[in-house]
């Protein structure tokens, strides 16, 4: 096969117009290859459904399906023979719909055998049936993947301890009678205590230690390939249809007990990301975090914050071993993928004169570099896989050999891992790249047709071919539809490739010398900074995104509005004025300004004095003080929740956040409220419990150089029209409260006459307490109560008959596990007099007006 085409290769007509180029490797005729051949993909396709199916389907099924496919396939070649014969000797041309079948058929029967071998494979051995009896056995294991930590979540009112995730392989096991038997099973262990206790039951550290947020667990560190020593609980797995035989659950998670080391291979990849994170640690906190990412995969510094903006944005591919990291790297050296199908070529392999067979070759030479530096588990190497298509395209020279090794690729991994079949990162690696590979040249040349330059061209069509083929997988992951992910993407894209090329080169360069790393770091970190603050400015959009069912039906649905929108919007292109006003219209619904929201939606209601914003079950309120200036009481447990409330009612300044007591639920959705804010300080009560709570405050006030005060009884603020004075907790040395709830910091609050009484979670002693103290009688009557506690039944009738709210108001989650709010509450305040309105089934809630105008509306 020639590898360097020549113009006597070609036609006249074409040899005339590589000739006229005056470029040694030709101009590039787009329509010289004919077209497209999909011979391989039906195959492919086929085989990809099958492995699916019937990884664990019964053994009788699996032999069925590969039996009746094999006879099937031999009986349609044995007649694609005979009709050959035949049409042989009529003097026709031979068809080939019964070749096409049987190859069909034959790579159905190879999946089914294949992913039959690897479910039996799956169930075989003592492991599953010590799960399902769940078992405590000492295993000896193999680690297989990187170590991960679990995300924090909130669970009540406190941090659910953090957890080490470890991807490993069962090769011998004892159970308690002794009896020891070799195996090789898949599984999944959860190490307790991935950063030391989050349940704050520990003690203070002492200031000359790291907090326990800090300390990373030893599990952590460990590198695929490590032989361990464990003593766990088996239990089956939690999901079905998974690649692991059961969970072992490792309660003892002092220090890991290793009786194998790890490989060469995997002990120079692990030298080589400790020397880019070592190059990285002068760097600011973003670029930190965020440039191993962008080269290895390595996400081990990403905060959940951050985390959360790539998620919001559809940028979380970037953050992933994915084909993207390989393709940047073989573009400096074949330039742009789109190239691979051309004659003329860009990129350093035809500067430096290097023939089209030799660039192939390196390009291997870097896949396989590639492939030891990121590890070679599963997901690496289906990313090399998806990231070489271009190779075979480039040895060939033809464009036509694109999508036949993309299906080549697919049929290729499906056969020798079925379980990528039910892979959602496998699925969406070959939508993106087979957008790239069809749809990204053809939009691109319709933009330029309509006068948009090449690069802009390119580099739009590529995120929106990406992105149309892909959103529909993404809807069922997240229930969420990105409004912002193809403006996202296209701005973030220019900055990945410099950012991921000086990435590379500060891990060549860490071993060698590492102030070159950490030069080139620096380098990389603003591409990196860049590619952050897109991430955030855009996940901090009020309509970034829409709710989208989350299940294969929503998934259709989005791909059949693709599918009607595309051909709408080429022919909306034609119009540049309606391109315009549609334009517009998109913007102002993902920026949504609040007036104009105000206008569209009633909410706020015009002249809000107090907001109680639905974020589930905890508490965040917000007190008006003046144009986007509002004083936020408690932050709630989710911060995006209480950033897309803030960001709704406009609250660009706030003067003080006071988080009423440290209890999760109250202060875990910090980091949202401070997102992109201008914060003046941060009040706290005195009980400084549970422990990780207030180092997870301090940690985010220090960040952002926020000083933090403490409340007491007797403190009275203004803010403009805004005055409140603080009732509770009392100062010291009074008798400290019993625990965090009984020293909720409670406020009452004037504002432009109306009165509200905030309560935090204040329990029945600390509110006969409160009763009790000179301040009592500012109590009576006020017009609003934020309900202590969520409503729960733990509340002092004296107090209520008190304050005899006109309205309540209480914060608490939807079918939470808690039964809050308490019907006996409820009826409490209603004998009372007060309205009763609730977040979980109102929704936010604004208060407005005074006297006998006082209203409330519900978003």
């Amino acid at each position: 096969m020639n590898h360097d085409l020549r113009p006597s290769d070609l036609t006249p007509s074409r040899a005339a117009v590589h000739a006229a180029s005056g470029r040694r490797l030709g101009a590039a005729h787009p329509r010289q290859e004919g077209p497209t051949d999909l011979r391989l993909v039906p195959p492919a396709l086929a085989a990809w459904a099958t492995a699916a199916l019937t990884l664990d389907a019964p053994p009788e099924w699996v032999s069925g399906t590969a039996v009746v496919c094999l006879l099937t396939a031999g009986v349609l070649l044995l007649a694609r023979r005979g009709a050959m014969a035949v049409q042989g000797l009529r003097g026709m041309r031979p068809t080939w719909p019964r070749t096409s079948v049987a190859a069909v058929l034959l790579c159905i029967a190879a999946a089914a055998v294949s992913a039959g071998l690897h479910g039996a494979d799956l169930r075989r051995g003592p492991v599953p049936g010590l799960a399902r009896e769940y078992a405590t056995v000492t295993a000896e294991v193999e680690v297989t993947s990187d170590p991960r930590l679990t995300r924090p979540r909130v669970k009540g009112n406190h941090m659910a301890p953090t957890a080490v995730l470890i991807n490993a392989e069962v090769r011998r096991v004892e159970d308690a009678d002794g009896t020891a038997v070799v195996t090789r099973a898949p599984v999944l262990m959860i190490v307790d205590g991935g950063r030391g206790s989050s349940d704050g039951v520990d003690e203070q550290p002492r200031p000359s230690q790291p907090s326990s947020a800090d300390r990373p667990s030893p599990w952590s560190s460990l590198l695929p390939s490590t032989r361990l020593r464990v003593t766990a609980r088996v239990a089956p797995a939690l999901a079905g249809g998974d690649r692991i035989a059961a969970v072992l659950r490792v309660r003892d998670a002092a220090v890991p007990e290793v009786v194998g080391e790890p490989s060469a291979a995997q002990r120079l990849a692990g030298r080589l990301r400790a020397g880019l994170r070592e190059a990285t640690d002068g760097l600011s906190a973003d670029a930190r975090a965020l440039l191993p990412g962008l080269v290895v995969g390595d996400t081990s510094r990403i905060t959940p914050e951050l985390d959360e903006a790539f998620k919001e944005t559809d940028l979380a591919h970037t953050l992933a071993v994915s084909g993207s990291n390989l393709t940047i790297i073989l573009a400096l050296l074949i330039g742009p993928p789109g190239t691979a199908q051309l004659v003329e070529r860009r990129g350093l392999a035809p500067r430096l004169g290097i023939s089209l067979r030799t660039t192939a070759l390196l390009g291997g030479a870097l896949t396989l570099a590639f492939v030891v530096v990121c590890r070679p588990d599963p997901s690496v190497l289906r990313a090399a896989a998806c990231g070489s298509v271009a190779l075979l395209a480039l040895a060939t020279g033809r464009r036509r050999s694109l999508i036949p090794a993309l299906a080549t690729a697919v049929l290729l991994l499906v056969l020798y891992d079925p379980w990528l079949a039910r892979s959602y990162g496998f699925l969406l690696s070959v939508l993106a790249t087979g957008a790239l590979l069809t749809l990204a040249p053809r939009w691109s040349a319709a933009l330029r047709s309509r006068r948009v330059p090449p690069r802009p061209a390119e580099a739009l069509a590529a995120a929106a071919a990406a992105q149309a083929v892909c959103a529909p997988v993404v809807a069922v992951l997240s229930a969420r539809v990105s409004l912002v992910a193809v403006p996202c993407n296209l701005l973030a894209e220019f900055a990945v490739a410099p950012a991921t090329v000086l990435g590379f080169a500060a891990l060549a360069a860490a071993p060698l010398a590492m102030p070159v790393a950490k030069a080139l770091a620096w380098c990389a970190s603003w591409p990196t900074g860049w590619i952050a603050d897109v991430a955030r400015t855009g996940a901090a959009l009020p309509g970034a995104g829409v709710d989208w069912p989350g299940s294969w039906a929503g998934a259709a649905l989005l791909a059949l509005a693709t599918v009607v929108a595309v051909p709408a919007g080429r022919r909306l292109l034609r119009h540049p004025w309606w391109c315009g006003v549609c334009g517009a219209l998109v913007l102002l619904a993902v920026v949504q300004p609040p007036p104009l929201t105000r206008v569209v939606t009633g909410w706020p209601p015009p002249g809000w004095r107090f907001a109680m914003c639905d974020v589930g079950q905890g508490d965040a309120t917000v007190l008006a003080a003046g144009a986007g200036t509002g004083v936020v009481v408690d932050a709630g447990p989710d911060p995006t929740l209480v950033d897309r409330c803030l960001s709704r009612l406009g609250i660009t300044r706030i003067p003080l956040v006071v988080l009423t007591h440290f209890h999760a639920d109250h202060v875990a959705g910090l980091p949202g409220v401070l997102r992109g804010r201008a914060v003046g300080a941060i009040e706290t009560t005195g009980h400084e419990a549970p422990v990780d709570q207030v180092e997870f405050v301090r940690r985010e006030a220090a960040a952002r150089r926020i000083p933090v005060t403490r409340a007491a009884a007797g403190e009275e603020r203004r803010t403009g029209a805004l005055s409140w004075r603080v009732l509770w907790p009392p100062p010291h040395p009074a008798p400290a409260p019993e625990g965090p709830n009984d020293s909720s910091v409670t406020l009452l609050v004037r504002s432009a006459g109306l009165r509200l009484l905030l309560l935090g979670d204040l329990e029945p002693p600390a509110q006969r307490a409160l009763s009790r103290t000179p301040a009592a009688a500012l109590l009576d009557g006020v017009d609003v109560l934020k309900v202590a506690h969520h409503g729960s039944a733990y509340q002092d009738p004296e107090l209520i008959r008190r304050a005899a709210p006109r309205l309540a108001l209480i914060s608490c989650g939807e079918d939470n596990p808690y039964g809050h709010p308490a019907p006996g509450t409820v009826a409490a305040l209603r004998a009372r007099g007060a309205v009763v309105l609730r977040t979980d089934v109102d929704g936010a809630l604004a208060v407005a007006g005074t006297g006998a105008e006082l209203r409330v509306a519900g978003d």
